[in-house]
């Protein structure tokens, strides 16, 4: 049986202390916080509804409120990522469906 190729979604690991504030003023939009496999899916599905998407690197130091699952997750070498997303500046290119 063919093995089918693994996809990465690069994960930005911003330097900034809240890279939130910079993202929301741009216009995106917080979606949610998934790791893999499901990550790939969430943001192929939103490129595929003409969403720009971008992920963050979801850190939860800081963060207010329960955390328990998160960081069992990174403990074991599992990383997430937060999914921003917003509408297209320009038309996506023509879809052959339609």
């Amino acid at each position: 049986m063919a093995e089918t190729p693994r996809r990465v979604i690069p994960i930005a690991q911003s330097k900034a202390v809240n890279p939130e504030d910079a993202l929301l003023r741009d216009g995106w939009v917080r979606q949610t916080v998934i790791g893999e496999p499901r990550l790939s899916e969430i943001v192929q599905n939103y490129k595929a509804m003409g969403f720009e998407v971008h992920v963050e690197e979801f850190k939860t130091e800081g963060d207010s409120g329960c955390n328990t699952c998160f960081d069992a997750g990174q403990g074991m070498g599992f990383m997430y990522g937060t999914v921003y997303v917003r509408k297209r500046s320009e038309p996506a290119g023509e879809d052959e469906l339609f």
